[in-house]
């Protein structure tokens, strides 16, 4: 078998040491090519590169969350192909690594890379949904290109959280669920829009949903997670339905303590609810209209300010290593 691995240097949670020692080992059951990502973007490039060629059967993703879906959006470039397309399998080298976690891989890099290793000599693959999304036509924002994303896009409010924390990223600060809480704290004391909400929600067959403050779109469940924990903001969301979304049209100090409670004790069976909560299964189109720009994001990288963002689900768009 002929493989790529992606690596990104900058992965926080596996030393250069320890890459060497993932690079060995899957080098020893494949042939396999190492490249190192120089630029933001470099692994999309990388993984339409794969998606081109006539012999790359594997691309393996070493990395946090923003590298596989670099690396996603790479390999479907030309579209979801599953029969076609290489497989993809993820080694978790970020903070969370939520879609691998979801995928059931195990959060450390070298148990992750003995078990792809386990599941490529057993052959055990699956082939998941993921989400789409473009600028919606007739908006100022048509011209945005479609993007993928594997298990999460939020619009409005997590999304300026998102933002925040990239900024102390840049600045140097480390990536912790401790910065996360700060600055959703601070997101809150700065939202100007806490009861009235700018976001209206269009679906076919449908009544459109107005004045909602927070959108989070869901491709799995968990949502996220804080350490060990996961945080399921739509439960039944599943890499085999399309997508599901969690709106809220309150921020109120009351409301977001109670729904911030919900989230931090959520489970498989229950997710946030309420009179202020709007949760939807299976969404396959649909479009968030904002009267103002908000912040955006997919899987858990910030793509600045959108007035309009069109959504679909796609089943069966990629296969993995599992």
């Amino acid at each position: 078998m002929r493989a790529l691995l992606v690596v990104n240097p900058a992965a926080t949670t596996t030393s250069a040491r320890t890459r060497d020692v993932l690079i060995h080992a899957l080098a020893s059951e494949m042939k396999l090519e190492a490249v190192t990502t120089e630029y933001r973007g470099h692994a999309r490039d990388l993984g339409r590169r794969a998606a081109e060629s006539d012999d790359i059967e594997l691309v393996v993703a070493l990395g946090g969350d923003g590298t596989v879906n670099e690396v996603v959006n790479g390999l479907l470039h030309g579209g979801p192909d599953p029969e076609r397309l290489p497989r993809l399998a993820v080694v978790p080298g970020g903070s969370t690594n939520v879609f691998a976690r979801a995928l059931g891989l195990p959060n450390d890099a070298v148990e992750a890379t003995g078990a792809i290793l386990d599941a490529l000599r057993e052959h055990r693959e699956r082939t998941v949904g993921l989400g789409l999304a473009a600028g919606t036509p007739g908006s100022e924002d048509e011209s945005v290109p479609a993007r993928w994303f594997t298990f999460c896009a939020g619009f409005g409010f997590d999304a300026g959280v998102i933002g925040r924390v990239e900024q102390h990223r840049e600045r140097g600060k480390r990536s912790t669920h401790a910065l996360y809480l700060r600055q959703v704290v601070r997101q809150f004391l700065d939202e100007p829009r806490r009861r009235h909400g700018t976001i209206t929600l269009e679906r076919p067959g449908a009544d459109p949903v107005d004045d909602l403050l927070l959108s989070i779109i869901c491709n799995t469940a968990p949502w996220t997670y804080l350490g060990n924990r996961p945080v399921y903001a739509s439960p039944e969301a599943s890499f085999d339905t399309a997508l599901d979304m969690l709106a809220l049209s309150r921020l109120s100090t009351s409301a977001v303590a109670r729904y911030a409670t919900q989230l931090l004790t959520s489970s498989p069976e229950r997710g946030p609810r309420g009179k202020h909560a709007l949760s939807l299964h299976d969404l396959t189109d649909f479009t968030l209209h904002s009267k103002v720009p908000l912040p955006f994001q997919m899987d858990g990288d910030h793509l600045g300010l959108r007035t309009s963002v069109t959504f679909t689900g796609v089943r069966r768009a990629l296969r993995v290593i599992v």
